[in-house]
């Protein structure tokens, strides 16, 4: 008799007609023949799936170049496919779901032939954790398969856990014919169901990631009462040995990974690594906040990676413990066989390959490395990886902080007054363009908890849910936001940042068991200069008071622009977000008359 798996399975294959069906036991062996596969048997673009790099000097990697068309997720043609559009919301793109599995169906027919199809079933999260979620995704590449093998629980176990269940999240990939105009990642967060074609780049192919673990999951964590969020997840040691764990949602380009992994600049201090993506939150037995990561690895960017800027990171990618470790999409050193990428801290090999596998010449404007190249590596491999990490149960959360990016405004860290209103900081979070970004410097982009392009249903329900978490906690964590970005009259950056964000997390630990008092604002709350320890920094007084200035003048146009964004979802938009806004107003009007 066949499982339910078994027949989906045989449906997919009926419908994309492979040669074969493999079905992965996510197994070491199997992951060095995968590895062959795509050296020997599968091409992209007239080049193969894998090349091995030097293992002399970066042991146990493999080289993979993607399709020149297929470099980054695809957010226009990224789907959430909703019963009605209004549950979808402004902030997803929505098709209804039977024109999009008639078109889908289409393009997947027969698209498999010749290839293997890939059964992989995979555990999002530990087995053993009450919080952790069954899954299976179909792929016809082995680079798929290999990256997924790194990136989740992948193999028998998660296999024995279905068992004959119908109760697993599906997820159906075929790169096709890489046609950007056939390229569709659609959600079905009704029938926890995705379909991609088209794209082999991870954030579009690995289905776990941001399909799963955040579109659908958050759908998932709105009917069943938990957060799927864009966040890392650390501890942090004190001279005393006490760890204390936080969350932390920041957008692109603001530090979330040299954080997850930042080796601190006050002695004594320790920073654990449980992830440097995504945490999903669920609420314990004792009204704590608890947050697992249910991913196994690190799919980061490359460019700006080094030993000055992020160690330990640099230090997984040398480590051989686990088996394999991918780069996509950087330059090639053609005498040493060696990735290399801008800001890697070495030399521009004189001899490479660019990321399209075309020779590079120095005297060109254009990168070696793709802007968004990058490294697919086993959490495992990290020096800093916390013994917490497979904890079934998760950690406690004891602090959420939310980034930005924001040159002016926003002070470098700041202390919600309440639950409630460390919400509506969030709802208002968001970073400023760059000319490469957009064509204009200073062009704020709203992204609250870094989850526009990731909530899979409407964003003014998504806030209203983080209200109902709130409500339930019997000991909710702190909520601070962060903004490493300041600059000074020369447009200078004031802080530091990397190692010496350290300072600002030990003033959030001493604010955390109430050891400091802080100083309330407009805003919210602000550190006393003489609770930070900046001593040694050697930044002059009047720079450091910038950091923290409010200026309620120059807000105008900033609650401007906050009125307008949450008025986009209408009614969805919790009442106690137009309050927040309203109090926010009145503070800052009060504050010019003072």
């Amino acid at each position: 008799m066949t499982t339910p798996l078994e027949r989906w399975v045989d449906e997919q294959a009926k419908l994309t007609k492979p040669k074969k069906i493999y079905w992965c036991d996510g197994s070491e062996k199997e992951a060095q023949n995968l590895i062959e596969i795509g050296i020997r048997d599968e091409k992209i673009d007239g080049t193969p799936v894998f090349q091995k790099l030097n293992h002399t000097t970066w042991p146990n990697a493999y080289y993979h170049r993607s399709h020149p068309t297929d470099v980054a997720r695809t957010e226009h043609l990224t789907f959430v496919c909703h019963a009605n559009k209004d549950l979808a919301g402004p902030n997803n793109n929505w098709m209804d779901p039977r024109e999009a599995k008639e078109k889908l169906t289409k393009l997947f027919d027969g698209c498999m032939r010749g290839r293997t199809l890939y059964v992989m079933p995979y555990t999002m999260g530990h087995p053993g954790s009450p919080y952790a979620k069954d899954c299976v995704q179909l792929t016809d590449i082995s680079y798929v398969a290999v990256s997924m093998r790194i990136m989740t629980r992948m193999g028998k176990q998660a296999l024995d856990r279905i068992g004959s269940s119908d109760q697993f999240v599906r997820g159906l990939h075929s790169v096709g014919d890489f046609d950007p105009n056939k390229r569709f990642i659609m959600h079905f967060p009704d029938e926890k169901l995705v379909w991609s074609i088209g794209s082999g780049y991870g954030g579009n192919a690995l289905l776990g990631k941001k399909c799963f673990s955040l579109r659908i999951a958050s759908y998932m964590g709105l009917k069943e009462g938990w957060l799927a969020e864009h966040m890392v997840v650390l501890g942090i040691e004190d001279p005393q040995g006490k760890v204390t764990y936080i969350t932390a949602a920041m957008p692109s380009a603001c530090g979330k990974t040299n954080l997850a992994m930042l080796e601190s600049a006050l002695p004594g201090y320790k920073i654990w690594t449980l992830g440097d993506d995504i945490a999903w939150l669920n609420i314990g037995t004792d009204g704590r906040l608890y947050a697992i990561n249910p991913e196994t690895g690190l799919f980061g960017v490359a460019p700006g990676t080094s030993l000055k800027t992020n160690p330990n990171m640099m230090h997984t990618l040398k480590n051989t413990k686990f088996f394999p470790t991918l780069f996509t999409n950087t330059g090639l050193d053609r005498d040493t066989q060696e990735p290399w990428w801008e800001g890697i801290g070495t030399p521009a090999p004189k001899n490479a390959f660019d990321w399209q596998g075309k020779a590079w010449n120095p005297s060109q404007e254009a990168k070696m490395a793709h802007p968004n190249s990058r490294f697919t590596v086993s959490i495992y491999n990290s020096p800093t990886l916390s013994k917490e990490y497979d904890n079934p149960q998760g950690v406690p959360i004891s602090a959420i902080i939310l980034g930005g990016r924001r040159t002016q405004l926003i002070p470098l860290v700041l202390e919600s007054l309440s639950w409630q209103h460390g919400v509506f900081l969030g709802t208002r979070a968001g970073s400023e363009t760059t000319a490469a970004a957009s064509g204009q410097v200073g062009v704020v982009r709203r992204d609250p908890m870094a989850m526009i392009p990731f909530c899979g249903y409407n964003m003014g329900d998504y806030f209203g849910h983080w209200l109902n978490i709130g409500k339930r906690l019997k000991h909710p964590p702190k909520i601070f936001t962060v903004n490493w970005f300041r600059t000074d009259e020369d447009g200078e950056y004031i802080w530091p940042g990397f190692g010496d964000n350290i300072r600002v997390l030990k003033w959030m630990l001493d604010r955390i068991d109430g050891r400091v008092e802080a100083k309330e604002t407009a805003l919210g709350y602000v550190p006393h200069l003489k609770d930070l320890h900046v001593q040694d920094l050697k930044i002059p007084q009047h720079d450091l008071e910038k950091l923290f200035a409010v200026h309620p003048a120059e807000w105008k146009q900033e609650l401007e622009n906050i009125e307008r964004f949450l008025i986009q979802f209408g009614e969805h938009t919790p009442p106690e977000m137009w309050q927040e806004h309203k109090d926010l107003c009145a503070a800052l009007n009060h504050a010019v008359k003072v």
